[in-house]
C-alpha cells in the first residue's frame, strides 16, 4: 500500500471531517494525547513555540530553526498531519519563504499558514497590528507555492487585514491570495459569525476559523461554524493554557504546603504517562535484547 504524503493526508482530513477540528499540540507528548482523543489533524502555534519553548512573547522573536525543532519532535512520534504557523515566512525575501516551505516539508509538516503582517509581527488578537501591502502578501504566497517539493503540501494564507483595514480589504486580500495559489484561507480575529460565510462565498476554498480563547473571536461551536461553511476549526493553545494553569497551581501548592500530597489527584499518573507514550513497548524491546545477550 502506497503511503500518502503529509500534505495529502491533511487535504484528505479536510474533506472527510466538515469542519475539521485542528487542535494545538505544544509538544510531541501533546501530539500523542491529541491523537488518542480522536483528532485527525494537529497544529503547532508560533505563539506557542515562542511562549512554550523559548519563554518569549509572540513578537517575531523566534526563528525558523526554533519552529523546525518542535516540528521534527512532533512528526517523529505522531503521524497526524501537522499544520504549522510560520508567521511571515521567517525572512524579508522570497528566498526566505522558499527555504521555510522546503524545510517544513522536509521535517514532515503537512501544511503551513503564512500571514500578511510586517516582520515585527504580534499576536493576531492584539491591537496595533501592521500589515504589508497586498502585493507583498501575494508575493509571499507565490514564493511559497513555487517552493513546494510536494504538490499536496498545503499553503494557507492568513490575513490580519480585518482589524487594520476592514472586511472589504480583508476579502480582497484573501481573493488575491487564492489567485496566487493559496489552497486555504485563514481570516484572523473574526468578530461576527456571518463573516465566515462571506469569506467562504468569496474565496471558494476551505476557510479556517481560529477559535482561540480570550481573543477577539467568540467561542463558536462546531455546529455554528459548519452553518457558515467553515472548513477548519482551530484551537491553537487550549491545552497549553490548561497545562500552564495546572503547573502554576502545583508549584504554588508545593511551595505553600511543603508537599505535593494535596494536588496529586490533579496529576496524570505514572501509568497513564507510560500508556500515552507507549513506554512498555520500548521496555519490552530492551528486555528482549538483554535476554539475548544473557543467552550468548
Amino acid at each position: 500500500m502506497t503511503q500518502i504524503s503529509a500534505g495529502a493526508a491533511f487535504r484528505k482530513a479536510v474533506k472527510e471531517e466538515a469542519p475539521l477540528q485542528v487542535v494545538g499540540a505544544i509538544n510531541a507528548n501533546h501530539a500523542l494525547l491529541a491523537k488518542r482523543a480522536g483528532f485527525k489533524a494537529i497544529y503547532l502555534s508560533g505563539g506557542g513555540v515562542a511562549a512554550g519553548s523559548l519563554g518569549l512573547p509572540d513578537l517575531g522573536i523566534s526563528n525558523l530553526d526554533d519552529v523546525l525543532t518542535d516540528v521534527r519532535r512532533i512528526t517523529d512520534v505522531c503521524d497526524l498531519p501537522l499544520l504549522v504557523d510560520v508567521d511571515t515566512g521567517f525572512g524579508s525575501s522570497a528566498f526566505n519563504v522558499a527555504r521555510t516551505v522546503k524545510s517544513m516539508i522536509k521535517f514532515g509538516a503537512a501544511a503551513i499558514h503564512i500571514e500578511d503582517q510586517v516582520g515585527a509581527k504580534r499576536c493576531g488578537h492584539r491591537p496595533n497590528k501592521e500589515i504589508v501591502s497586498k502585493q507583498e502578501m501575494v508575493d509571499r504566497i507565490k514564493a511559497a507555492v513555487d517552493a513546494r517539493t510536494d504538490e499536496n503540501f498545503v499553503i494557507m494564507a492568513r490575513t490580519d487585514a480585518l482589524a487594520v483595514e476592514g472586511l472589504e480589504a480583508a476579502l480582497d486580500r484573501a481573493q488575491a491570495c487564492v489567485e496566487a495559489g493559496a489552497d486555504m484561507i485563514f481570516p484572523e480575529a473574526i468578530t461576527q459569525l456571518d463573516m465566515y460565510k462571506t469569506f467562504a462565498d468569496a474565496v471558494k476554498v476551505p476557510v479556517l476559523a481560529n477559535i482561540t480563547e480570550f481573543g477577539a473571536t467568540p467561542l463558536y461551536t462546531v455546529e455554528e461554524l459548519k452553518s457558515v461553511d467553515v472548513g477548519l476549526v482551530l484551537y491553537p493553545l487550549s491545552a497549553f493554557r490548561a497545562m500552564n494553569k495546572a503547573a502554576e497551581n502545583v508549584y504554588t501548592a508545593i511551595r505553600r504546603d511543603g508537599t505535593q500530597k494535596n494536588v496529586v489527584d490533579t496529576m496524570q499518573t505514572r501509568m497513564e504517562l507510560y500508556e500515552r507514550i507507549n513506554y512498555h513497548d520500548f521496555e519490552q524491546k530492551l528486555d528482549a535484547l538483554f535476554a539475548q545477550q544473557k543467552a550468548k
